[in-house]
């Protein structure tokens, strides 16, 4: 083959790829009782047709880019992911008292942070790429507890998985029907691990589907590259913990759901789609 031809025959593949798939993303504005909430949507536009879905839920400081980011990552696999708001549209900080203040008030009034959340999960449920039979959440610190609210509101999740998170027992001892799934740091001074064994004792009585893994060595927000520069005693990224929690995260929704949805391949697009031939121009 030429090198004209094969420059060519290259091109055209790339120009193809290109149109088959692409992550988009995408706000979503919503609201709750008074007030306005706003999200981020992260779907790939070369997956056929509806997939699992996935709420992710922010850290107490509000929705951050990090949450964006896990978003992507997750569209990328070939599910539609939403990072959701908990707080109010514009409400991120990086100054704990006023982070505290916040969750404080989702802490206690589980009702009020369980009726937000099903806000959230509603706005997935009706997205065109979403099959709303198949979705999960997940969350960290603050988010963790809060993944763990609506496994325990009986919302019809599959699963609900918390990072470095400190969740509640449920309010009550009805058994979680969605899979539960912690993963900790082993050396948490936040959410120390006595109380977290405690947590799984507990929803093992009820006969819950949980599981828990520690990491050995890792302190509290271990997922996030940030983490630290809060100078806050404790809290610490761990690149290791990070990414055998991200794998352990991805195997329950193998499990669940089966392997994910791949983008549209050239043999998938429709004749209209397919690039042209183009004619070489001698060999």
């Amino acid at each position: 083959m030429s090198r004209i031809r094969l420059t060519t025959w290259l091109a055209a593949c790339l120009v193809a790829t290109a149109a088959w798939g692409e992550v988009k993303i995408e706000t979503v504005r919503y609201d709750h009782d008074d007030s306005a909430l706003e999200g981020v949507l992260a779907y790939d536009d070369g997956v056929a047709g509806p997939r699992p879905g996935v709420l992710i839920v922010h850290a107490w400081w509000g929705r951050s880019p990090q949450e964006t980011k896990v978003a992507r990552r997750l569209a990328e696999l070939g599910y539609t992911a939403m990072a959701i708001d908990m707080f109010g549209t514009g409400k991120l900080t990086d100054d704990p008292a006023q982070a505290r203040e916040w969750a404080t008030q989702m802490y206690t009034d589980r009702q009020l942070a369980r009726d937000r959340l099903s806000a959230a999960l509603a706005v997935l449920r009706d997205q065109p790429s979403v099959d709303p039979s198949r979705i999960a959440i997940i969350g960290y610190c603050f988010g963790g507890a809060m993944a763990f609210e609506l496994a325990y509101a009986g919302a019809g999740i599959d699963a609900a998985v918390s990072y470095h998170g400190n969740p509640m027992p449920p309010m009550d001892r009805d058994k979680p029907e969605a899979k539960l799934l912690i993963l900790h740091g082993a050396n948490d001074p936040l959410a120390p691990m006595p109380g977290i064994v405690e947590l799984v004792d507990t929803l093992t009585d009820t006969g819950a589907d949980v599981q828990l893994t520690a990491f050995g060595g890792a302190q509290h927000s271990f997922t996030d590259p940030t983490a630290d520069t809060y100078g806050i005693d404790g809290v610490r990224y761990d690149a290791s913990a990070d990414q055998r929690s991200w794998a352990l995260m991805r195997l329950l929704f193998e499990e669940l759901w089966g392997e994910p949805a791949t983008p549209l391949s050239p043999d998938d697009a429709t004749p209209d789609a397919a690039p042209t031939a183009t004619q070489p121009l001698g060999d």
